[in-house]
């Protein structure tokens, strides 16, 4: 066989291969979907495969009467908010003076080796918890997005991307008067957009779907977010209240839950799309070792 021959055979498996993979992916979401809104007596019979049976819009008018799922829904939102915007702004300051030579930040060496030893050996769980009673944010929003604070990985990648700018620019920007801060503001930051845009999605679905902090910081229930609401609902089977025992008996478990977990997925459907241009540049630039 020719090398043309044999490269064609490659990207014929290759992209065969890929769209395996994309559809064991799809597949289960697309299924999820059509069971949330098909009928409750298809779905008890597993008739439902990828397409709805019955169509009804009926477990998703229960979801919309249901006060728990909206306040989850809620404080998932406030922690998004609120954990991305610190993820964020503390990656890009680390990032920006780490990315500089040692002859402009003699201490950047220790400082980059100090961001990859904690990386890797973390506290662990009981002095996490422990941290976290001590400083009674048990049951608090705080508790939530303060111990992820300092994303170490994205930092690494920012840095890196920042490296691999032009060092012409601020050079120039200096020579006519900018100080850091300045070349910083104006400079960096719009040339860095698509690294910044790949940390904020990572830090978006890093906390979108959190569920385990939401369950061992919360006291209360109603501090739980999204995904640790719908953790808890999917494992326990048995009913918190008469009324959720009324609303199961009229609606199919089933159907119920499928609804809410599309309407979870909405938010990361709806933003992906906008970053999605920055995504490719961002992770492999950010990527080259420093």
């Amino acid at each position: 066989m020719s090398r043309k021959g044999k490269s064609y055979l490659f990207r014929t498996v290759n992209v065969i291969f890929l769209a395996f993979l994309a559809a064991l992916c799809l597949l289960p979401l697309i299924h999820i979907a059509a069971v949330s809104f098909s009928d409750q007596a298809m779905v008890s019979a597993n008739r439902v495969g990828l397409f709805p049976k019955g169509f009804t819009l009926a477990s998703y008018k229960m979801v919309a009467k249901r006060a728990a799922f909206w306040t989850a829904f809620g404080v998932s939102v406030k922690r998004v908010i609120l954990g991305v915007a610190i993820n964020t702004v503390i990656t890009v300051l680390m990032a920006y003076p780490l990315s500089k030579s040692e002859r402009e930040f003699p201490f950047r060496r220790v400082y980059v080796w100090l961001l990859i030893f904690v990386m890797i050996f973390d506290g662990g769980l009981v002095p996490n918890y422990l941290l976290v009673h001590n400083l009674n944010l048990f049951d608090t929003i705080w508790a939530l997005v303060l111990p992820t604070a300092v994303p170490i990985y994205n930092i690494i990648l920012t840095m890196n991307f920042m490296k691999q700018l032009p060092g012409t620019i601020e050079e120039a920007a200096m020579v006519d008067g900018a100080g850091y801060f300045q070349r910083f503001v104006y400079l960096v930051i719009p040339l860095s957009k698509p690294v910044i845009a790949t940390v904020t999605l990572f830090s978006f679905i890093g906390h979108w779907n959190s569920w385990f902090d939401g369950k061992i910081y919360n006291n209360q229930t109603t501090n739980y977010p999204l995904q640790t609401y719908l953790q808890n609902l999917i494992s326990s089977s048995d009913m918190t209240n008469a009324a959720e025992a009324i609303e199961n008996a009229l609606s199919n478990v089933k159907t119920l839950q499928a609804a809410q977990l599309v309407l979870t997925l909405l938010p990361i459907l709806v933003i992906y799309p906008f970053l999605q241009k920055y995504f490719v540049k961002g992770i492999t630039v950010g990527a080259v070792k420093g």
